[in-house]
């Protein structure tokens, strides 16, 4: 498995030490989260910081994906607002379209996207309507830079799960560049199958992971070994991915380092666990 970190649990640190901590940690890839301390997408100077970390990643031999789940990047009152499927779509459009340019810069295969709540007032079939309109926008896009979108399904947004997922991806009709973003926690807390059963349902389509702990119901990201999910399982299920496994714990960068140290040794442990057959290991390690 190749182990990730999103630097959205960076946010207290500048992204080069952010990386480098990472790359000292023995993390393979970082999944970076455009934002307003890392890589933000409407800083003059952009290009010329991007350029600054691709080749920061290249000597640290770090691989990376672009995410844009930033809660307030695009507004300061409202989170995650506008989305593809908001009446003024355009600006999360324009937002994915720098992301896509950025990704290619980076060499980056990957970019992370979701739905969006449901407007109140708008019927279902109606936004996804919408939202598919506005997916073969940025498919145009993603072919002439050469990326890959990665859908991610979210709890509470019009797609919340595989069956979203795959239904949205048919009405585009099935493109190459059109793949998942399967969050592991995610899954736990609203597809009615086991997560074994979701990730071979998914695999096909998988082109990112996402991985913490959650408890069925609740979404909440958890640190490893404080929700219900027993890992070996699902990591062996995983087998044939060839990705990056991003650590998703956004709220825990005020612990970042150790929760970034603690995390790793866990998915270690519980790799191992997926080769013997062994169950979960329980609480990571320095938690007592």
């Amino acid at each position: 498995m190749k182990w990730a970190y999103c630097t959205n649990g960076f946010a207290d640190h500048r992204l080069p030490e952010a990386l480098t901590v990472l790359a000292d940690l023995g993390y393979a890839g970082a999944a970076i989260t455009l934002d307003h301390g890392h890589l933000d997408p409407h800083s003059p100077g952009l290009a010329a910081e991007v350029s600054r970390i691709a080749g920061l990643l290249a000597r640290l031999g770090l691989d990376v994906v672009v995410e844009t789940g930033g809660r307030y990047t695009l507004d300061p009152l409202r989170k995650h607002h506008p989305t593809l499927i908001s009446d003024d779509a355009g600006r999360r459009v324009e937002f994915l379209t720098t992301a896509m340019r950025v990704a290619a810069d980076l060499g980056a295969p990957v970019v992370h996207l979701w739905s969006g709540v449901r407007p109140d007032g708008m019927t279902e079939a109606e936004a996804y309507t919408r939202l598919a309109r506005q997916c073969a926008r940025l498919l145009d896009e993603a072919d002439r830079v050469g990326v890959t979108l990665g859908f991610e399904p979210e709890p509470e947004m019009l797609v919340a799960g595989l069956d979203g997922f795959e239904r949205l991806r048919t009405m585009l009709g099935a493109p190459a560049r059109f793949g998942l973003t399967l969050d592991i926690g995610h899954s736990h807390c609203v597809e009615p199958d086991d997560l074994v059963t979701c990730v071979r349902r998914a695999l096909p389509y998988t082109v990112h992971v996402q991985i913490e702990d959650m408890r069925r119901g609740v979404h909440e990201h958890l640190e490893f070994g404080e929700g219900e999910i027993d890992f070996p399982p699902v990591l062996a299920a995983l087998r044939g991915y060839s990705g990056l496994v991003a650590v998703e714990l956004a709220r825990h960068s005020h612990a970042a380092p150790q929760v970034a140290r603690r995390s790793i040794e866990f998915l270690r442990r519980a790799h191992e666990g997926a080769g013997t057959g062994v169950a979960g290991t329980g609480r990571p390690a320095g938690r007592g």
